[in-house]
Order: structure tokens, then sequence, then C-alpha cells
């Protein structure tokens, strides 16, 4: 066990996820529905399975032994997750990618976390290692502890410089860098997705004995977490493929999955780069203006749910060095994808024209965050300096 490892290891998870998003302000002339099942068949289906074979030893067979309510219940969570996936979507198009994801993780760190250890002291044989009242029982518990609610208000902090950004911007402004601004709606969004995400959390905890069986079996264990994700993601593609091949009904888009141009009476929908508010072009019907650039729009979902899937490849390494406080894996994880995504909405200047107050209070958040990463990483480490696994 190395908790600062570990601790490196979901920052390094954290940047993938806080950067995921950038690669689909490249697709042109595509819907939402379109980019993002495209995207997610790599995110899900392809990435999981792939890495999985690569580097563990038997998956299948791993799958195999697994009883059923093992397998039910990690992808009955993955499915939930999904739901939240989902709305995460419509997070960053009302709030953009820093206060959107802020907001949204805040839920995801706060329910992800605490509510694994709250549950098993009412439902003992979840496979939790310690109830939260062991956990607050001990000097690094508390240490532990306390880094988490340092995280949680961090991100108050980040929340609260949206608002105010919100009160002071004149709507021109707001939305010359996130076309469809809205923070009431965002923020009930935002509120769904991030409860619904920490999901997430709890299908990781109900596939522990998926990863017990891969090390049983002879893998690193270093690498035990990837069978999981096979499962838990694959409950979360079944969630979204539902609802973007509904989208794509309701909304007549399926054809652009092979089209060379988009139809005429979707030049509006498509004119920005789908919902993601990414472009400003006027658009006439000519065969030029409705042009779909399909394979750039390929490469860059296929890339941006590439890049989603590290966020989780990077999350399982840093679990397996986090011991017995794994349980925090989920606040380093929420913690450093607000930070990074943070630092891509100042890339793309979606605070730009912010009052000072409102800059400085996501200044502030960050660096509360920072600060929660290194109280967690010391707490495990203090945690496995006394022995405990």
């Amino acid at each position: 066990m190395n908790p600062f490892l570990g601790v490196f290891f979901h920052w390094l998870g954290g940047l993938a996820s806080g950067s995921f998003y950038v690669p689909y302000k490249g697709v042109k002339k595509w819907s939402w529905e379109t980019y993002w099942l495209v995207g997610g068949f790599f995110s899900w289906i392809i990435c999981p399975t792939l890495l999985a074979t690569c580097l563990t030893n038997n998956l299948w067979e791993v799958l195999q032994q697994q009883s059923f309510a093992t397998l039910a219940w990690t992808y009955f969570f993955g499915a939930l997750w999904g739901i939240g996936g989902l709305t995460f979507g419509l997070t960053m198009r009302y709030l953009g990618m820093s206060l959107g994801m802020g907001v949204a993780l805040g839920y995801c760190a706060a329910f992800g976390t605490l509510l694994p250890p709250i549950f098993k002291l009412f439902f003992p044989a979840i496979p939790v290692p310690e109830t939260i009242t062991e956990i607050a029982s001990t000097s690094s518990g508390q240490i532990t502890l306390l880094g988490i609610f340092v995280c949680l208000l961090g991100i108050g902090f980040a929340a609260y410089a949206g608002l105010t950004k919100e009160k002071e911007m004149p709507d021109a402004e707001k939305k010359s860098a996130i076309a469809e601004f809205n923070f009431g709606k965002g923020i009930i969004v935002a509120t769904f997705s991030g409860i619904m995400s920490a999901c997430f959390s709890f299908s990781l905890t109900a596939a522990a004995a998926i990863g017990t069986t891969s090390a049983e079996l002879g893998t690193d264990t270093i690498w035990t977490g990837l069978p999981k994700l096979v499962v838990v993601l694959l409950g979360g593609f079944t969630t979204n493929l539902i609802w973007c091949l509904v989208l794509n009904i309701k909304n007549k888009t399926g054809y652009q999955y092979l089209a060379s141009h988009a139809r005429p009476e979707h030049a509006n929908l498509v004119a920005s780069g789908g919902e993601h508010g990414g472009g400003t072009e006027s658009l006439s019907h000519g065969d030029h203006d409705l042009k779909i650039p399909r394979s750039g729009n390929y490469f860059f979902s296929a890339l941006a749910g590439t890049i989603w899937y590290f966020q989780f490849f990077f999350y399982t390494m840093g679990e397996t060095q986090m011991g017995q406080y794994g349980f925090a894996s989920w606040t380093l994880h929420m913690a450093s994808i607000i930070i990074f995504s943070t630092l891509w909405g100042a890339y793309f200047q979606e605070w730009k024209g912010a009052s000072p107050k409102a800059k400085s209070l996501i200044t502030a958040g960050i660096a509360i965050l920072i600060l929660s990463t290194i109280i967690i990483g010391y707490g495990t480490y203090l945690k496995g300096g006394s022995g405990g696994h």
C-alpha cells in the first residue's frame, strides 16, 4: 500500500475526467445524442473490455466465478450511475465545465464517499471494510474524515463562486462563453446528476468480490479493479444506449451516424456542433454548410470517450493503494476532477468578465480542494503506518 502513489493515480484520473469533454468541442453538425453515444461506446464497452483483457488474468473466468447477486448488484448500480451520466452532459450545457463539474461532483463526493460506510452500520454484509463509527474511532480515520469535509467546503466555495457569477454578470457576457448558461436549471440538473452518479461508488463496492477473484487468479494487485469496470460500465452503457436511441428516434437524428450531410431541418440544431454550444457560425442550407465532417466527428468522439474511461482506469489503480481507507478514493477523485475542469474552464474563458469576488471564490475553492487531497493522503498514510489493511 502506498497512499501517496494512490493520490497521484487519483489525480491522473481527475485530469482525464476533467479533460474528457474538451474533444467534444471538435464535433460539428452532430446532435448531442449522436456524439454522446459514439463516445460512450468507447468509454463503456471497447476500452474497459480491451484493457481488462490485456492487463488481467482470465477475465472471463473471473466473471464466470461470480455469484448472480454480485453481478446483478454491480450492474444495477452501474445502470443507476448511467442515469446520472446522462444528465451530467446537460450540467455542462447549462453551467459550463468548471461550475458544472464543481456542483455535480460535490454531491458525488458526499454521497459516494460517506454513504457506503454509513450503510454498513445497518447492512453489515456489504463489502465495505469499516463502518463510519469504526473509521471515526481512530486518529487516522478522523484525519481522513477531516479531509473529506475540507473537500466539501472547497466544493461549496466553487458553487458559491458560480452563484456570484450568475448574479453579477450580464446575460450577454455569461453566454459568450457558455451559450445556454442557466444557473437555476443547471443547479437542478447538477443535483440530480450528482446524486445518481454517486451510484458508481456503490457499484464498485458491490463488485469487491470480482477484484478478489482476479487477484486469486494471479492478476497484479494494481490491475485487479479493471474487471470490475467491465460490469459496472456495461450497466452505464445500457442506460445511455436506450436514452440516446430514444432521442435519435424522437429527433430523427439517427441518420447522422452514416450521413455525409445534415438535413436542412436540423440546420439550427447542428450549427453549433450540437448541445455543447461550441460554435457560432451562421448556417445557410448550401451543401458546404450542411456537410458533416464524419471522420473528424468519430475521431473526436472516440478520443473523448477513451479519455473518459481513463479516469476510472487510474481510479481503480489508486484505490488499490489506499488500504482500508479506500472509501476516501471517491472524494479524492471528485476533488481532482473539479481542479482540472476548473483549469479548463479558465482556459476557455468561462470566468471572463466575472468580478474579482467571484474569481477569488473559485480560486479559494480550488486551493481548499488541493489541501483536502493532501489531508486525505496523510490520513491514509497514517493508517498504513499503523498496520491497517
